[in-house]
């Protein structure tokens, strides 16, 4: 979600909505250099979001600097028959909200306000291959019926693990790993790259298919 749907990160919306954005850009420094583990960000964070309130939570949401044409990509996609899967290490209270744009899952780290957090609250990159996969598995479909989208290292087991893949403002090392590649604001132009390489699997199939009959 952060930096494929989202034009920055969850923890610096919270933040900024909460007034403590110097905060939160300071554990997102800290953090990209290693200086703290996953669990202790996390515990910043929740200490930022102790006293939000759901209409709070909301605003971070609604405010937050979303890629352009979410809601008529998702709705495109429902209008096929097929679903849209968001898996984010963001936390899971705030990348629920996208289940009101049309996502039909959302998964996200097991972080929630006022909750105990786990020993391994942050979602790591196996797991959402493992979650792709069973998603694939309970509609019976294989890899190559699948487009997966992500823009940094979280990302990069997913897409050496399905072919259809779209790099969204990526680093350079997943983009190495993509199939196909798309910079810029609008959703919907990196899922039409997406559309793409489906069409051109299932030509491929066909193809394939007719030389062996």
């Amino acid at each position: 979600m952060d930096g494929t749907l989202l034009r920055g990160t969850a923890t610096i919306e919270l933040a900024r909505q909460l007034g403590q954005l110097e905060v939160g850009e300071e554990i997102e420094r800290q953090w990209g250099e290693g200086s703290i583990s996953d669990n202790d960000f996390w515990l910043k964070l929740l200490e930022i979001c102790e006293n939000a309130s759901e209409a709070d939570l909301k605003a971070a949401f609604d405010n937050a600097p979303w890629m352009d044409g979410i809601g008529q990509t998702f709705a495109d996609i429902k209008a096929r028959g097929e679903d849209v899967i968001v898996i984010s290490q963001s936390p899971t209270f705030f990348v629920k909200g996208l289940r009101l744009l049309g996502a039909a899952e959302t998964h996200g780290s097991t972080v929630e306000i006022g909750q105990p957090l786990g020993n391994s609250a942050t979602l790591m990159p196996m797991v959402k291959v493992t979650i792709t996969g069973s998603a694939l598995a309970a509609r019976n479909l294989s890899p190559a019926d699948c487009i997966v989208y992500g823009d940094s290292s979280s990302d990069m087991e997913l897409f050496r693990t399905f072919p259809n893949s779209v790099a969204v403002n990526a680093t350079p090392a997943l983009a190495s790993l993509a199939a196909t590649r798309y910079v810029g604001t609008d959703i919907r132009e990196a899922y039409a790259l997406g559309r793409q390489l489906i069409s051109r699997t299932t030509k491929q199939q066909l193809a394939q298919g007719s030389a062996n009959s």
